[in-house]
């Protein structure tokens, strides 16, 4: 019945509040269809962590912790990908230009590696500049070698 599983389609949605609580649960879901379909500790991590750094960014960096906007949360996995979407409502940021974290100025510093590591441990990053405002990161990971 695993196998089932591993290979039925999966699609999670959420409107998530603006606190580190989010965080955490978002975390827990994506690493709950991560496990279910059958990828190992490893990959689990991996995909943990960006989920982590990207809602952290939502709530904190973009939504400012308001309670009045949310954070747009979804985990797709299909036989191919598993693919997560994470989008604040916040005024956005300039994502193009951002200071490289492992130059020696940086290296100390205590934030500015989110994207960074995003980037690291997913096989895709997106992100894109949401109309009238807010960020829109799209991570994926494939289930099969590409």
């Amino acid at each position: 019945m695993l196998e089932n599983t591993r290979h039925a389609p999966e699609i999670v949605e959420r409107f998530l509040e603006s606190t580190l609580e989010s965080v955490d649960s978002a975390e827990d879901i994506a690493v709950g269809v991560a496990q279910r379909a059958g990828l190992d500790e490893d990959e689990q991590m991996k995909i943990g962590m960006a989920v982590r750094e990207s809602m952290v960014n939502a709530v904190v960096h973009g939504n400012r912790y308001s309670a009045q906007k949310k954070v747009r949360f979804s985990v797709v996995r299909n036989a191919e990908r598993f693919t997560i979407l994470i989008a604040d409502q916040g005024e956005g940021f300039d994502f193009e230009h951002l200071p490289d974290p492992l130059a020696p100025d940086n290296l100390l510093r205590s934030s500015g590696r989110g994207i960074f590591l995003m980037r690291s441990f997913m096989d895709e990053f997106q992100i894109r500049h949401l109309e009238p405002q807010g960020t829109e990161v799209t991570l994926i990971k494939y289930m099969v070698s590409k």
